[in-house]
């Protein structure tokens, strides 16, 4: 069995900040020091990565249902340990979708695929985060719709 393998490179670049180079090639900076805000941190980059993984594959499966969604996000809260290492115990995702006659069985299909199959990231951190998902629809008009 194959496994694939990725390489990503961190390099300091002074005042606790570091340049990471995933194998995309796109820089990203990253801030030591979470109390300065000059940037995300690695464990915010965390928190984004579970979030946006999900929704990739939710918008995904939505799109590949028929689904008339004309606006989707996804809310993230982490729940981190008191003692170091302070990991994530625990996130709770919620799936906004915003649409016109969204099914709530698509979309709940949609977020068990997610979760269950496709979300690389999650599989992850699942042996050692509980991962909660939950989702609102919110319905909009026809002139809503056609606006969006």
């Amino acid at each position: 069995m194959a496994n694939d393998v990725y390489k990503a490179t961190v390099r300091y670049a002074g005042d606790d900040l570091f340049i990471g180079i995933p194998p995309s090639g796109h820089a990203q900076l990253m801030d030591a020091n979470g109390e300065r805000r000059s940037t995300s941190t690695p464990l915010e980059n965390l928190l984004v990565a579970v979030a946006g993984c999900t929704a990739f594959d939710v918008q995904s499966i939505l799109a590949k249902k028929r689904q008339n969604v004309t606006d989707y996000q996804v809310e993230i809260t982490g729940h981190r340990r008191e003692e170091y290492p302070r990991a994530f115990i625990a996130f709770d995702v919620k799936h906004v979708v915003t649409g016109r006659n969204i099914s709530e069985k698509a979309v709940a299909d949609a977020i068990r695929l997610s979760d269950e199959t496709y979300c690389s990231v999650a599989a992850t951190v699942r042996p050692t985060a509980e991962i909660t998902s939950s989702f609102e629809i919110i319905e909009v008009d026809e002139a809503q719709a056609a606006a969006s």
